[in-house]
């Protein structure tokens, strides 16, 4: 993914714990689970989102609905990606019109993914409120968008790399930190 490895930030553990304590914060704030689903931002957001609806179920005993997000289209550097983005399903099989939605996604950096996830949901609906859930917040934000639970704030320098690894997608649970070798960030 990028250069050598500077730091491991978290192992499997320690993103256990804390998606246990990020479930507690979301059912606190929300003073239960009524009316609340999850949607997870492709790619790793999704196992995060799915992890925290199992564990938000062992603690209240009542299943939480998951959705799937893409959102490829809406990004706002979409011709930097390439002539041919791929585009991967949204899935959000509920109506999110008046639901209190946790957006999940792994890491928090500039902002853009969000803002370009607030755009793509609203099309399916108007949320009663939406709420954000990271696993890391490495700041450099370049749009005023801010976590509501945070797994772990990790400060960084552009020229390193937060690489989260989840075992769905990748095989092993860890979070670490990269040098770039002088490429651009996330």
């Amino acid at each position: 993914m990028g250069g050598e490895i500077k730091a491991r930030i978290m192992d499997k553990e320690r993103i256990d714990r804390t998606i246990t304590r990020i479930a507690h914060e979301i059912i606190e704030r929300n003073k239960g689970v009524d009316d609340l689903v999850l949607i997870g931002i492709r790619t790793r957001g999704v196992p995060l989102a799915k992890r925290l609806a199992e564990k938000i179920e062992e603690i209240e005993g009542k299943k939480i609905k998951v959705g799937i997000l893409d959102i490829t289209l809406y990004r706002d550097d979409l011709t930097v990606i390439g002539p041919q983005p791929i585009v991967k399903e949204t899935k959000i099989p509920f109506p999110i019109t008046d639901k209190k939605v946790v957006l999940v996604d792994d890491v928090l950096f500039t902002g853009r993914t969000v803002r370009a996830a607030l755009d793509s949901l609203i099309d399916f609906g108007r949320p009663r409120s939406i709420q954000l859930a990271v696993l890391i917040d490495r700041g450099h934000r370049e749009l005023p968008i801010r976590a509501d639970y945070v797994g772990k704030n990790v400060p960084t320098s552009l020229k390193e790399l937060v690489e989260v690894r989840l075992t769905e997608e990748d095989g092993e649970d860890l979070v670490v930190i990269r040098s770039l070798n002088n490429k651009g960030g996330e």
